[in-house]
C-alpha cells in the first residue's frame, strides 16, 4: 500500500481499488492466519505472568509473535490492525452487513456519536492493564471461560466451546450487536492488542499526513470516514489510534493526504 501510486486516479475508482486489495487481504489472513491476534495476545499474557511468577521470560512462539508485530506496527504504522487482524476483519463485515440492511430498509444506521466515542477508546487500556495485572498475579486462569477471543479462536479453529465458555460467548455476542453499529467497535473501545499497538511509537515514514493548506475550511470528509475520528496531523497524541485502512486517504478530493512527511518544496514546485 505504501509504495501504490493512487495519487492520478479518480476518488471513485480509489475508493474501488483500496476497497479490493483491503478485502482480499482481509480475507487471505482470515482464512489462513486467524490466529496471529491471539498468539501476539497470549505472549503479552505470558510476560507478565513470568514477570509476576519471578521467571524468566523466554522466546516462546506467543513472544516472538507479539515481538514481530509489535515491530512490524513501528516501522509501518497499525497496517497488522487495518488489513490482517482476524478480529478486525470480522468487524469491518459485520458493519458492512448491517448497513445494507439498513439501506435495503431505509432506515438510517445507528452508530456511536464522535464525542463519545474519543472517550469510550480509554476503555480498552483499562482492560489492558486488568489483564495485566491478573496474569501478574496469577489468577487469569481462574476467570477462563470469560474471554469472548479466546470463543473467536475456538470457532476460527473449527472448534466449538463447551458450556464453560458461556460468558465468553455472550460477551462475543454482544461485541458482534456493537460492531453492526460502529465501524471497528471491537478495535476502538476493547481490544486489549489494540491498546499496545496504539502505546508504539511509530516512524514519521508510516504516519498519514495531510496539507492543511489546501483543505477547504469546511471540508472534513477525512475525519468523517476514518473510523476513528482523527484528525490526520501526523505524530499527534492519537496517532497510535490510527489503524491503517486507508479510507482517509482515498476519500479525500484533492489528494491532499499522504504517508509520510509532506515535502512541502515539492509541493510548492
Amino acid at each position: 500500500m505504501k509504495n501504490l501510486d493512487l495519487s492520478t486516479l479518480p476518488a471513485k475508482k480509489r475508493k474501488q481499488i483500496v476497497s479490493c486489495l483491503r478485502a482480499g487481504i482481509q480475507l487471505l489472513y482470515f482464512l489462513f492466519l486467524p490466529s496471529v491476534f491471539t498468539a501476539a495476545f497470549n505472549g503479552v499474557k505470558y510476560i507478565f505472568t513470568q514477570l509476576g511468577q519471578g521467571e524468566k521470560i523466554e522466546m516462546t512462539a506467543f513472544v516472538s509473535a507479539l515481538l514481530l508485530v509489535c515491530a512490524f506496527t513501528i516501522v509501518f504504522g497499525r497496517f497488522f490492525c487495518g488489513f490482517a487482524c482476524a478480529f478486525g476483519s470480522l468487524g469491518d463485515a459485520m458493519h458492512a452487513i448491517y448497513g445494507i440492511i439498513c439501506k435495503k430498509r431505509k432506515k438510517k444506521p445507528r452508530c456511536i456519536k464522535p464525542e463519545l466515542a474519543k472517550k469510550l477508546v480509554l476503555i480498552k487500556y483499562g482492560i489492558l492493564l486488568l489483564i495485566a495485572l491478573c496474569c501478574f498475579a496469577g489468577v487469569y486462569q481462574k476467570a477462563r471461560g470469560t474471554s469472548p477471543w479466546d470463543v473467536f479462536s475456538m470457532l476460527t479453529a473449527r472448534k466449538l466451546p463447551n458450556a464453560s465458555y458461556k460468558i465468553g460467548i455472550i460477551l462475543l455476542v454482544l461485541i458482534l450487536i456493537g460492531m453492526c453499529t460502529q465501524e471497528r467497535f471491537f478495535c476502538q473501545f476493547l481490544c486489549p492488542m489494540g491498546a499496545v499497538f496504539a502505546m508504539m511509537p511509530i516512524l514519521p515514514s508510516a504516519l498519514f499526513n495531510r496539507n492543511r493548506e489546501k483543505c477547504p475550511s469546511k471540508c472534513g470528509l477525512c475525519r468523517k470516514r476514518c473510523p476513528a475520528h482523527l484528525e490526520i496531523d501526523g505524530d499527534t497524541p492519537l496517532s497510535g489510534e490510527c489503524i491503517c485502512c486507508h479510507a482517509c486517504q482515498v476519500t479525500c478530493p484533492r489528494k491532499n493526504i499522504q504517508i509520510g512527511p509532506i515535502d512541502t518544496a515539492q509541493e510548492e514546485q
